[in-house]
């Protein structure tokens, strides 16, 4: 039966674009998509975990690179209701604790207030300062003050008089010494002291009078310092009394009205309370001279005011708004916040104020996303996001405490509540790896959002895309494309999912390719972007990356890698295989050679043998050995030892495309039937010779293409597919119109044995119920030929 070669129609889709409008010529006339297409699993995944307030329901948004999962997530997310999940977002300010400075507190307000009950505050302090200068910088004060050391030098002035009197009634003079100490010294009849001699010249009953006097004085002067340090203390309580009572109605003055106004928050409140406590402990703060000893209580960066009082915004929220916290670097500074140290005139300190907000501060009562290998690359970032998602709340701890080190000077704020999730995105391998060695992970993130690779291609689908290309224009200020260039950017998308009927849902490719080509267009002044721009751009790529490809190439036509793609020969076949760069894959033809020699029926593939072939490559070859087993050998062995291998391949080879051409290769050394050069043949196959789909066809197909077209005139070249890839063509154009002009040819198989009537333009034949081939069949003359060979063998064995 002839194989037929497929038709132009079923190597190309073309997009036609049916449910657009007849009046819809440009992206101008197209509506641009809210949302990214073909990811409907992956939205409701999104939208069920944000319905959730639970723990746990946290999102590992799964996919390769480029489909848009972010873009997605946050038009959803900026289309999404705050109030619809019931959390409450809340500014959040860190504050001193008056009671214990290492323990900053926490304030929480209404979204959008932090910063203005920040400056009010600031006001407050401010005129504190001034006010409270002002007031112990009058007259008034002075005379109150003044009063009370009056009273207290009346009571000082009078006690110490009636000891100098007592004193004197015995010649003996209080006096005051240089150090500011009270002595007791005898007098003479000229009512000065006695010198050393003249005291020693006293006869004993003298000296005993006034030493037993001094003695008796000396006790009573004790016990009046001792009653002056008394009427010193109560002096400073008094004056501290009056300092705070002054101070009070000054702070009740001043602190009144802000008290009222957030009297409805009861933390607040209690801050402004404990606030005008710690003012009246620390008044020498706002009214002391020497600016010494107040430098590092002032040590503000910005404003002349005591950072004792300083409200420290760590986050602000806008009224209203749901926090979306994209974190491009996350470490644990910027995840978690981190405190800070200040240094003024060499003394290094840190404070409540110096407390700074990381991406979960930002991200509370909202949603932060981060992306999982850059959080899994960074010490302690995991283990600490772990942690605060189980206990619901925020510690801010420095990395050094983390890891064991001492820091400056520590603190230990107080905990945030938190209340947010957490998308990750990731690839399949980190997912995979986090659900099998860490425990923790399906418990924290329950919910997975699947991103697909491809959609199906239907003519919505098609009309879908084309609003989509309308929204990367739209977004990216381009130029405006037209109907057929639409057309054309939908083609390359099927080609990129490898499928006809399938469209490809990696945005970012798309994108990449609409700046490229409106570069083009607009390089050449167009006002529209067109199909020949699209192709322009296409091909300028190629040529970008095609470094490699036109290397090989070239190497095929200056004889350094043989090749056959005229005539005939035994044991030689043209297979196909796809190398991938980094930006591109194409296809490459090589030989694979099959020798046999009298032995065992074993099959000796060479690329196993030096340690180049792959496991699945070896699958494959062992798969075509069962497959020759099974119509040769199924009463006998078959009687000859076969050596397989790729010839000019120096590095390693993997896969099973190549089963189908080296079953062929085999069969023809086999049988000694030659094998047409001017076809190569791809595919995978199973132990029954079924031809099985594989990937890369298109690539392979323009591969053997480039190569013959570079050799020599077309004419007669094609390429054997199994017919399972058939859908998955999306070819060049060239590659079709030499198929349209008769020059070159693809056929789709389904069997082993439709590859060996094309490639030998021999029936292979088909066993009868007696377990033979026709005798001009491929498989006939192979059994003749084993048989005959066997039979020798008997012989040679019987002698």
């Amino acid at each position: 039966m002839s194989i037929k070669p497929l038709s132009c129609s079923q190597l190309y889709r073309a997009s036609t674009l049916t449910k657009l409008t007849a009046d819809c010529k440009s992206t101008k006339h197209l509506q641009p998509l809210d949302q990214i297409i073909g990811q409907d699993r992956a939205q409701q995944a999104v939208e069920f975990a944000m319905s959730i307030k639970e723990k746990g329901y946290n999102i590992y948004a799964l996919g390769h690179n480029g489909l848009g999962k972010r873009t997605m997530i946050l038009r959803y997310l900026n289309r999404h209701d705050p109030s619809s999940n019931n959390q409450p977002v809340f500014d959040w300010c860190y504050t001193v604790n008056f009671n214990d400075a290492r323990l900053p507190k926490v304030l929480k307000l209404p979204p959008g207030s932090a910063h203005q009950f920040k400056k009010e505050v600031e006001s407050l302090t401010l005129r504190l300062v001034k006010a409270l200068s002002m007031t112990f910088d009058n007259e008034i004060y002075f005379a109150r003050a003044e009063k009370l050391k009056n009273q207290l030098e009346s009571k000082q002035e009078a006690i110490l008089q009636d000891l100098t009197k007592s004193a004197e009634q015995h010649s003996i003079s209080l006096t005051l010494t240089a150090q500011g100490n009270y002595q007791l010294v005898a007098m003479n009849d000229k009512n000065e002291a006695y010198s050393e001699s003249d005291f020693e010249a006293l006869s004993d009953s003298q000296k005993k009078r006034f030493e037993t006097k001094i003695t008796e004085l000396e006790i009573k002067l004790r016990d009046i310092i001792r009653q002056l340090t008394i009427w010193e203390e109560e002096f400073t309580d008094k004056i501290q009394k009056l300092d705070e009572q002054i101070a009070q109605d000054v702070l009740v003055h001043c602190t009144t009205p802000l008290k009222e106004k957030y009297s409805h928050l009861p933390d607040v409140k209690a801050h402004l309370i404990a606030m005008n406590k710690d003012i009246l402990d620390n008044l020498d703060i706002f009214v002391e001279d020497s600016e010494d000893d107040i430098t590092l209580a002032y040590a503000a960066l910005d404003k002349k005011m005591p950072r004792r009082y300083q409200i420290n915004v760590l986050i602000c929220q806008e009224t209203n708004t749901f926090p979306i916290v994209v974190e491009e670097s996350p470490n644990y500074h910027t995840i978690f916040g981190y405190i800070e140290n200040a240094t003024f005139k060499g003394t290094v300190f840190t404070d409540a104020s110096l407390i700074r907000a990381g991406s979960l501060h930002r991200a509370n009562g909202g949603v932060l996303m981060i992306d999982a290998i850059k959080v899994l690359e960074r010490p302690y970032v995991w283990d600490g996001l772990k942690r605060a998602l189980r206990a619901n709340k925020l510690s801010l701890s420095s990395l050094e405490r983390e890891v064991s080190l001492s820091g400056t000077i520590s603190l230990d704020p107080e905990p945030i509540p938190l209340s947010v999730k957490i998308i990750l995105f990731g690839d399949y391998q980190t997912y995979q790896l986090l659900q099998e060695y860490d425990p923790e992970f399906r418990e924290l993130f329950r919910v997975t959002a699947d991103f697909e690779d491809v959609m199906p291609r239907t003519d919505i689908a098609e009309a879908n895309y084309a609003k989509f290309i309308s929204s990367i224009v739209h977004d990216n200020n381009m130029l405006h494309c037209d109907r057929k260039a639409m057309s054309r950017i939908i083609e390359y998308s099927s080609r990129q999912a490898e499928d006809q009927d399938m469209l490809s849902l990696h945005s970012v490719d798309i994108a990449n390719l609409l700046r490229e080509t409106n570069y083009c267009a607009r390089l050449a002044n167009a006002t529209l972007i067109r199909h020949h721009h699209v192709e322009q751009a296409l091909a300028n790529k190629q040529q970008r990356a095609g470094r490699l490809q036109d290397y090989l190439l070239h190497s095929f036509m200056n004889g350094s890698t043989l090749i056959d793609i005229k005539g005939l020969v035994i044991g030689q076949v043209n297979a196909l295989s796809v190398i991938a760069t980094s930006d591109s894959q194409f296809g490459i033809p090589g030989r694979i050679t099959a020798t046999a020699s009298f032995g065992e029926g074993e099959i000796f593939d060479i690329e196993r043998q030096v340690k180049l072939g792959g496991n699945i490559h070896s699958k494959g070859v062992m798969i075509l050995s069962a497959y020759l087993a099974s119509v040769f050998g199924q009463t006998a062995i078959i009687p000859l030892t076969t050596r397989l291998t790729f010839e000019q391949s120096y590095g390693h080879v993997d896969g099973d495309s190549a089963s189908l051409a080296e079953c062929c290769a085999i069969i023809s050394a086999f049988s000694q039937q030659p094998l047409r050069q001017d076809i190569a043949i791809t595919g995978s196959m199973d132990q029954f010779g079924h031809a099985q789909p594989i990937g890369g066809v298109n690539e392979k197909i323009e591969g053997f293409f480039d190569v013959c077209s570079s050799i020599t005139t077309l004419s007669t070249q094609g390429v054997i597919i199994p017919r399972a890839n058939v859908h998955n063509l999306m070819l060049r154009s060239d590659v079709i119109a030499a198929v349209e002009q008769g020059l070159f040819y693809i056929w789709a198989i389904d069997h082993v044995t439709e590859a060996i009537n094309l490639l030998t333009n021999i029936t292979a034949g088909s066993m009868n119920s007696k377990g033979e081939y026709a005798h001009n069949s491929v498989f006939g003359i192979t059994q003749n030929r084993l048989t005959h060979l066997r039979k020798d063998n008997n012989a040679a064995a019987s002698t």
